[in-house]
């Protein structure tokens, strides 16, 4: 059994997005820019958001924090949105989601240019995305095809079984592990209600467990040799963490990472790939690689 290491990986690709930006800025070329919309005060949202902020002094690139508290009207938001969209100078940006209930998250991903929505959450790089056109990918699927490809493990015509129906995850990642660009695999969608679930994840060469159940992918679930990707992250009580908790993914990694070629751990594994991917997006968004403004 290896195991994928995110945080590792994620450093050298910071690394090597810094070395980009400093010779862009050297031939004279713009810095990248990327800005962040932060309503409220959510304990995970915060600490997402200062995580994007540090990666972006990493990288060399500009950022810029925009806090608003959580009554800010959708109204309002809307004309931050729309600022951000006519501003020059700043190449992508992500309005850091959850939003409060009074605030509709779709229109307000829908009011973002499409050319700065480096999460990819808008529906014309989701549809850009599903037919294997040029697009921001959003990050989480992105940094999982990155994991795969640096650590050379083989896609094309395997089995995979994605555990997770979200949009962010589980059908942005199905969409790109069947196109023959990307995964080239031969690709099952299950979650919680599919009846035969357990047999189909036992048939996988490779899993990609994006349900949101602790703990959810067992030992008799996985096939000797499977390639093993957790996505999951919720905070279980332990009282010997100072916290009080500590973060568990959807496998039951114990008992299944012996059977495992390939798996990542939570914390460590898909989490640091995120925000780094988030990265890449702002690079490409500065080099106007996808759309021209």
């Amino acid at each position: 059994m290896l195991l994928i290491d995110g945080k590792q990986t994620a450093a050298t690709i910071k690394a090597e997005i810094k070395k980009e930006v400093e010779d862009i800025v050297a031939r004279g070329g713009k810095r990248p820019h990327l800005a962040a919309i932060l309503v409220g005060h959510d304990g995970g949202s915060e600490t997402y958001v200062r995580n994007k902020v540090l990666a972006c002094e990493a990288c060399g690139f500009q950022n810029t924090l925009l806090r608003f508290e959580d009554d800010i009207t959708e109204e309002v938001l809307l004309e931050c949105v729309a600022r951000l969209n006519s501003d020059d100078d700043v190449d992508g940006f992500i309005v850091q989601l959850p939003l409060p209930k009074h605030i509709s998250e779709q229109k307000v991903i829908e009011a973002i240019d499409y050319r700065k929505d480096v999460d990819g959450f808008h529906p014309i790089n989701v549809g850009r995305m599903s037919i294997g056109l040029p697009c921001y990918i959003s990050a989480t699927p992105k940094g999982i095809l990155e994991l795969l490809r640096r650590y050379e493990i083989p896609t094309s015509g395997k089995k995979c079984v994605i555990l997770g129906r979200s949009n962010i995850v589980g059908k942005p990642m199905a969409q790109l592990m069947m196109q023959k660009q990307y995964g080239d695999a031969t690709v099952t969608v299950c979650h919680s209600r599919s009846a035969t679930l357990k047999e189909e994840c036992l048939r996988a060469d490779i899993i990609i467990a994006a349900i949101g159940q602790p703990a959810f992918l067992k030992a008799d679930m996985v096939k000797e040799g499977a390639v093993v990707i957790d996505v999951g992250t919720t905070r279980v009580p332990d009282a010997t963490k100072k916290s009080g908790f500590r973060l568990q993914g959807d496998v039951d990694f114990e008992h299944v990472a012996p059977r495992c070629s390939y798996i990542t751990p939570v914390p460590g594994g898909v989490g640091p790939m995120t925000i780094c991917m988030l990265m890449l997006n702002t690079l490409a968004a500065g080099k106007q690689l996808y759309y021209k403004r």
